[in-house]
C-alpha cells in the first residue's frame, strides 16, 4: 500500500514538473513571436501597418554613380504647397531631379565643397526618359535669370552617347562671371546605370509634378486626408540657385 501511495505522489510530481516545463516553453516561445513580430513591424514586414516605423525627418536616398574623374547623384525634390483657403492647397513650386556633380581628389575621394547642382524640370525629365541610345540631350540653366545677377551664372549639361553604345557622357559646365570661375564635369555612366536612372525618373515625375497628391484626394474623397499628406515639418531643400 505504501508502495503504491509512494508510486502515485511521484508520478504526480512528475506531471507537475512535464507541465511546469511545457508553460515555461510556451511562454518563451509567446515572448519570442512577439518580438520577432514588433522587429518586423519595426521593418516594414508583415504586421500590414505602413506607418508603424514611419521617419520623421527627412529621407535620404540619392542614386550615386563613382567614377574617376567625379562623381554623380539624383535624388528627387519634391514640390512645395501653400494654403489659399479653408485648408485647401495649390503648388507653389513644382519639385525636381537635383543632380550633383562633385570633383574626384583622389581614389575613391570627392569634393563635397566643389560640388555643383543642376536641376532638373519635369519637361527636362521628360526628355532625358525618352532618349534612344543614339540620341543626345542638352540643357542650359541661369540660375540667378530673376535676380540682378542674371547672365553671369550659366549651366550647361550635356548628355552624349558613347561612340561604341555602351552608355552616355553627362557633362556639366558651370561658368560663373561674378565669382570668376569656370567648371567642368564629366561623368561617364553605362546603359545599366543608365536604365536605373530612366526607371528612377519614370516613378518619380508624378511625385515632382505634384500629381501623386491629387489622385490620392480623388481617392480617398477626403480633404482632411490629403492636407495631412500635405503637410511637413520645416525642411532645407538645397536648390540649385544655392550655388
Amino acid at each position: 500500500m505504501m508502495k503504491q501511495a509512494r508510486t502515485l505522489l511521484s508520478r504526480s510530481l512528475c506531471d507537475q514538473s512535464k507541465s511546469l516545463l511545457e508553460e515555461k516553453v510556451r511562454a518563451t516561445t509567446l515572448r519570442g513571436f512577439a518580438s520577432w513580430s514588433d522587429s518586423s513591424a519595426s521593418r516594414g514586414g508583415f504586421s500590414g501597418q505602413k506607418d508603424a516605423a514611419k521617419p520623421s525627418g527627412r529621407v535620404f536616398a540619392p542614386y550615386a554613380i563613382f567614377k574617376g574623374k567625379a562623381a554623380l547623384s539624383v535624388e528627387p525634390v519634391l514640390p512645395t504647397f501653400t494654403e489659399i483657403d479653408s485648408g485647401n492647397r495649390r503648388i507653389e513650386r513644382r519639385g525636381s531631379l537635383m543632380m550633383t556633380f562633385m570633383p574626384s581628389i583622389g581614389e575613391r575621394k570627392y569634393d563635397g565643397a566643389q560640388k555643383q547642382l543642376f536641376s532638373l524640370s519635369p519637361t527636362e525629365v521628360g526628355s532625358l526618359i525618352s532618349m534612344g541610345s543614339k540620341d543626345s540631350s542638352e540643357f542650359f540653366h541661369d540660375p540667378s535669370m530673376k535676380s540682378s545677377n542674371a547672365g553671369q551664372v550659366r549651366k550647361t549639361l550635356s548628355i552624349k552617347p558613347h561612340a561604341d553604345g555602351s552608355g552616355y557622357f553627362f557633362s556639366l559646365s558651370v561658368v560663373n562671371n561674378i565669382l570668376n570661375t569656370n567648371d567642368r564635369f564629366v561623368v561617364p555612366v553605362t546603359t545599366a546605370e543608365f536604365a536605373v536612372m530612366k526607371t528612377a525618373f519614370s516613378f518619380a515625375l508624378p511625385h515632382i509634378m505634384g500629381w501623386d497628391r491629387v489622385i490620392d484626394q480623388v481617392g480617398t474623397g477626403t480633404q482632411k486626408t490629403t492636407s495631412q499628406h500635405l503637410t511637413t515639418g520645416p525642411q532645407h531643400i538645397e536648390q540649385e540657385w544655392d550655388k
